[in-house]
């Protein structure tokens, strides 16, 4: 009897856990590696603004007990960072040196949150917000009452500022041309989702962009963002919001096409027979327009692990390309986008 396949993921977020167990309900015998990065389980990122309404918890995030993937029989890898993978040879290695095997791969490792060049060396002094150490960390290091500085402002960045105006918190938006990502925004309708934002209590900065952040020499608030006129904001917190850069660079011995993300054809798969990729780290072949593009918010990435695990299984199904893409206000003044739907 040949041995059950191994199924890995690398990716633990909403395409990684949604291919698991799509993959567990297809195959009941074979075995399933889940690796990812992050300290915890999978949990819905988009709830990380909740910590500023009390949910400092984080079990209470969690989208299904630790033991859950026991009793699924998914083997979860956590705190496991991947450094290569050998195409050729069906191999993983891990940062601390072990190596795994697989038989079908799995890529939907996700992203980091882009940082503009002119701001990289300013890194230090500014807070992320992409795990639950790190919403935890800006809520510890914002005053009640205090000032976020978001630069960009992208969807992401977005939910976090209507959150932090709803809990009593001062925001800051200084725009570029990556606010409101990965919508594509003509003027008109950004200059009424301005209004929209300012009516709820935003202070927005347009049309001169941040050069740099420094200290405030221990006095409060803790940062200044020099903008390209001179003029100085303050602020307790800084956040970039600037979109996503595909965590691509442990791929690079895959065997695999690589542009900005990970090359796919429409049913999810590479190049190489036996990976496939999900999520915010793939471009996908558009046949109409001739282009790989990419498609993020959490129902387009949910959908993308599922339908990559029922293809590693053996089914043949195409991704849509055209999912709906909406960014508007409703009749209460509250903006709506397919990005925030789940």
């Amino acid at each position: 009897m040949a041995p059950p396949l191994h199924y890995v993921i690398i990716g633990s977020g909403s395409a990684g856990f949604g291919a698991a167990t799509t993959l567990r309900a297809a195959d009941t015998g074979c075995r399933i590696t889940m690796i990812t990065m992050s300290s915890l389980p999978f949990y819905n990122r988009y709830d990380l603004p909740d910590v500023f309404r009390g949910r400092h918890d984080w079990r209470e995030l969690l989208a299904v007990p630790p033991a859950h993937y026991d009793e699924l029989g998914i083997t979860l890898r956590r705190a496991s960072r991947v450094v290569d993978v050998d195409g050729a040879r069906r191999a993983i290695s891990l940062a601390h040196q072990e190596e795994i095997a697989y038989d079908r791969l799995l890529v939907c490792a996700g992203g980091r949150s882009y940082v503009p060049e002119n701001l990289s060396s300013a890194v230090g002094l500014m807070h992320g917000f992409g795990s639950f150490e790190a919403a935890m960390r800006v809520y510890a290091d914002l005053p009640a009452g205090g000032t976020a500085v978001i630069i960009g402002g992208d969807m992401i960045g977005i939910d976090l500022a209507l959150t932090l105006l709803d809990t009593g918190y001062q925001v800051t938006l200084v725009t570029n041309q990556l606010t409101f990502w990965p919508h594509a925004v003509e003027a008109k309708a950004r200059d009424d989702l301005f209004t929209a934002l300012r009516a709820k209590g935003m202070k927005i900065i347009e049309d001169n962009p941040p050069t740099g952040v420094t200290g405030n020499n221990g006095s409060t608030p803790a940062r200044i963002v020099v903008l390209e006129d001179g003029t100085e904001i303050k602020g307790d917190v800084v956040m970039p919001f600037c979109g996503l850069a595909p965590a691509v660079e442990f791929m690079l011995n895959a065997g695999i096409d690589i542009e900005r993300g990970i090359l796919v054809d429409p049913e999810l798969h590479t190049v190489n027979e036996t990976i496939w990729a999900a999520g915010d780290i793939c471009q996908i072949w558009h046949d109409e327009e001739k282009t790989y593009k990419f498609y993020h918010g959490w129902k387009n990435v949910r959908v993308m692990g599922e339908l990559a695990a029922r293809n590693m299984s053996g089914a043949h199904e195409t991704f849509d390309a055209d999912p709906e893409d909406r960014l508007d206000i409703d009749d209460n003044g509250n903006l709506r986008s397919t990005f925030w739907a789940h």
